[in-house]
């Protein structure tokens, strides 16, 4: 019989909540250790961890019935797209129906995780504590580690990084200034339109390197992602260029908007979606330019030869994946690359999962949900990956797949699919990992911690 190994899972946010609630389910046993006092991660605004990007004005850029976890259905009164405190409820809902939050340790962070030579884990916590684990599970989220690009100059301005942005009176009194939004991402283009607004008084200007696809979150009376849902399962290759001519015809040229040609197709890169961004460029409100070549005082030149006078510099250009509790030489991610097979399991070592790592379009509540799925198959027994050498070649494949069409870029390299992911792990890597447990048996990770040790066995 299986001996299921005790597990360890770092943190509770979407990806520690539905890893908890499917390990709980296939009878493995854990621990869940939280930094805050509270469940939700990037979804707590204000979480006293530090680790929400949240901002007072936010709503989900998913439609409420992608959003959800497929287990636990969203109510169907609220909103399409929710407000942020409204998905903190729904995880705290979440959490308390499956009776998650007693194995859950709050205000407890990991801050080091040690692998033994021969497998397990020791985890060090901030209250003092050491426990030994025979399985250790990431799930520390990728949007809390700022990321701010490194221009020539100097700037007499204030500056801050879209994560710390709460409102336009906080962490900055930002009426009546000159602003400049760098990125153009989701989050950029909700400041950009939140601070653009006449109430505020601002001359804002977005600088953006490479463009982008904007998106609005209805078409045709439809949320935009209930539209992508409808498109024919055909290979992603055939798929991207049948979109191709699709936004000119519904959204219009970006260059009407003052925006760049974007240096890409469309679904070659991720799509902003933004109900607000082109009205606001369009009325004047906003102004967009290009990327920025040098930072001189208060004057910020850009490539294209302009220069603007600028009293705030507000940066949304995304996240590091950062492990604090690991030794960098034993895992990091430079320039945010971090091969995984099926963006999970690092082939050689087979203690080690993770959850959550990757941005996966449209939507990342169901798509953690189907890696949790697959964890607990791993560690309840019932699921087997292929040999290292199948996982290295299914990793080049995949990444070939999902991103070898986008410029190598940090902010790219964890793109996937949802749709196309979701079809090949349900139709595909289960049954396959179930076949070769009927052929070689589960993967064993019990019994390896050293037999002296002694920490919270």
């Amino acid at each position: 019989m299986h001996s299921t190994p005790r597990t360890a899972i770092i943190g509770a946010g979407i990806s520690g909540l539905t890893t908890a609630k499917n390990l709980q389910d296939a009878g493995v046993d854990f621990d869940c250790f939280e930094a805050s006092d509270r469940v939700g991660g990037n979804w707590a605004f204000r979480n006293p961890n530090g680790h929400s990007s949240a901002y007072r004005s936010l709503h989900i850029d998913t439609s409420r019935d992608l959003l959800c976890f497929k287990d636990f259905p969203m109510d169907p009164s609220l909103p399409d797209y929710p407000h942020h405190t409204q998905i903190k409820d729904y995880l705290d809902d979440y959490t308390d129906a499956f009776g998650l939050r007693e194995r859950i340790s709050f205000d407890t962070a990991v801050q080091h995780a040690h692998r033994y030579p021969n497998g397990g884990w020791r985890i060090d916590t901030s209250d003092g504590q050491s426990r030994d684990y025979d399985a250790l599970v990431v799930a520390n989220g990728h949007h809390w580690d700022p990321r701010f690009p490194d221009f020539p100059g100097h700037f007499d301005g204030e500056t801050i990084h879209s994560h710390a942005y709460i409102d336009p009176t906080e962490p900055l009194d930002l009426k009546g200034k000159r602003i400049i939004v760098v990125g153009i991402g989701n989050s950029a283009a909700d400041v950009v339109s939140e601070l653009s607004q006449k109430a505020w008084q601002n001359t804002v200007y977005l600088s953006t390197r490479s463009g982008a696809w904007v998106v609005p979150k209805y078409i045709f009376g439809l949320t935009a992602d209930k539209i992508a849902r409808t498109l024919p399962v055909i290979p992603l290759s055939w798929q991207r260029r049948v979109m191709r001519p699709v936004p000119r015809l519904l959204f219009g040229n970006p260059e009407h908007y003052g925006l760049p040609t974007p240096n890409h197709h469309f679904l070659e890169a991720h799509p902003t979606q933004s109900a607000e961004l082109l009205m606001r460029l369009g009325a004047g409100d906003a102004v967009a330019k290009p990327n920025i070549e040098r930072l001189d005082g208060d004057t910020v030149h850009f490539v294209d030869g302009s220069s603007v006078t600028a009293d705030v510099i507000i940066y949304a250009t995304g996240y590091n994946i950062t492990f604090p509790f690991f030794d960098p030489d034993f895992l990091s991610a430079p320039n945010n690359k971090l091969p995984l097979y099926k963006r999970m399991l690092k082939p050689e070592l087979d203690d080690l999962i993770f959850v959550g790592f990757a941005q996966a379009l449209p939507t990342l509540f169901p798509f953690v949900e189907c890696q949790a799925r697959l964890a607990a198959g791993y560690l309840g027994g019932t699921y087997r990956p292929p040999s290292v050498r199948e996982m290295h070649a299914t990793i080049a494949a995949d990444e070939r797949k999902y991103i070898g069409h986008f410029a190598d870029r940090p902010r790219h390299t964890q793109q996937v699919d949802y749709f196309d992911y979701e079809r090949d792990m349900r139709k595909r890597e289960l049954p396959a990992g179930a076949r070769r447990v009927a052929r070689r048996g589960p993967v064993t990770l019990t019994g390896r911690i050293p037999q002296a040790s002694t920490h919270g066995r």
